[in-house]
């Protein structure tokens, strides 16, 4: 799998052996989503389910700094830290569950991308906890990837729905952090 834009455009990136643990984001989807976020220069980018970091390393490449990908998958680890050293900026990798980093977090990001595996059934809850905790920074945009089958609501809290793109089965929704 190739990097699609930035600075890193063209670098290979490994993915998990038979690529069904890992579910690459596709090409198409990562382009799309980046040409809407633009130019990320100096804004700070979490990147959870981050699997092989793919989505954190099209971040450091248009410029996001810091950014941070969070993994539980003890065997995905290592291939994301190899994967995160493509970037000549540090990408900080963290072995632990979306949910308990979300717990005990304290930095604030403006972008957050949430990938987590389809069958995953507590969409809501992390868009819920994103909108309750400080780590989505007001006027900050979460991103969420899910199936075509999967429904979500247009407001969590004070995340409210933005934009929506679809990629054949795959849906994107960008969410904006209101202030109240």
């Amino acid at each position: 799998m190739r990097i699609t834009g930035g600075k890193y455009l063209g670098r290979t990136v490994e993915v998990a052996k038979g690529g069904l643990d890992i579910r690459p984001a596709m090409d198409r989807m990562r382009e799309s989503i980046f040409g809407v976020l633009g130019d990320l220069t100096g804004l700070g980018f979490l990147d959870l389910f981050a699997g092989s970091g793919v989505i954190a390393l099209e971040a450091a490449s248009r410029g996001a700094s810091p950014v941070v990908c969070v993994e539980k998958d003890k065997a995905k680890f290592p291939m994301l830290i190899r994967n995160a050293s493509i970037a000549e900026e540090r990408i900080e990798c963290k072995s632990t569950s979306a949910e308990l980093f979300l717990a005990r977090n304290k930095q604030v990001f403006p972008l957050v991308f949430c990938d987590p595996p389809f069958p995953y059934r507590y969409r809501a809850e992390l868009l819920s906890s994103l909108s309750e905790r400080p780590t989505s920074a007001p006027g900050g945009l979460v991103l969420i990837h899910f199936p075509v089958e999967d429904r979500l609501l247009e407001r969590y809290g004070s995340l409210r729905l933005e934009d929506e793109r679809i990629y054949g089965r795959s849906h994107v929704r960008i969410y904006r952090k209101t202030e109240d």
